[in-house]
């Protein structure tokens, strides 16, 4: 439900993207983030990553457009295009175990075996949650940024004067 043109195209520190995968990075243990296929594009051609675009009439939110599909996980060119947002985050394993990791003794400088401290397996449906959030903060940033406002009323007013001059474009 995105509109599209959230971000920016225009430097390096407003491209949507970009500040995304900053969000991402910042939660702890976090090792890597991808839009649509991401990673995945560097093994494929050009052919086979670009969404093509094809008029949709009544997808306002998306400019009356649609990619006939998402590879780029609804961002182009640092921008919201109106298609599904798709974030994916790798996340490092716990660092301590139950069979403890060589280490150092910074008092002795002598080897050493790290003290177990959890029993969890797993941190992912935590780190999830906060994922979620952090998009949800980022988006939330961009949105106030290009529709502004005072109040919540006052910035659901600009949405829907963007929104209704984006069906404005359509019928000319």
């Amino acid at each position: 439900g995105l509109p599209v043109g959230l971000g920016s195209h225009v430097s390096w520190d407003t491209r949507l993207d970009g500040r995304l995968g900053q969000a991402m990075l910042s939660i702890p243990a976090v090792k890597g983030v991808e839009i649509g296929l991401g990673f995945e594009t560097a093994r494929r051609t050009g052919a086979d990553v670009h969404d093509e675009i094809e008029a949709a009439a009544g997808r306002t939110r998306a400019g009356h457009l649609r990619r006939r599909s998402n590879r780029a996980g609804g961002t182009e060119g640092g921008m919201t295009t109106g298609e599904d947002l798709v974030v994916r985050v790798a996340m490092k394993p716990i660092a301590t175990l139950m069979r403890p990791l060589s280490t150092v003794d910074m008092a002795t400088g002598e080897a050493a075996q790290a003290v177990a401290e959890r029993s969890d397996v797993t941190a992912v449906p935590a780190m999830g949650v906060i994922a979620e959030a952090m998009a949800a903060f980022v988006l939330a940033s961009a949105l106030l940024e290009k529709f502004g406002g005072d109040s919540l009323r006052e910035t659901q007013r600009n949405l829907d004067a963007y929104l209704a001059r984006l069906d404005e474009r359509v019928e000319r």
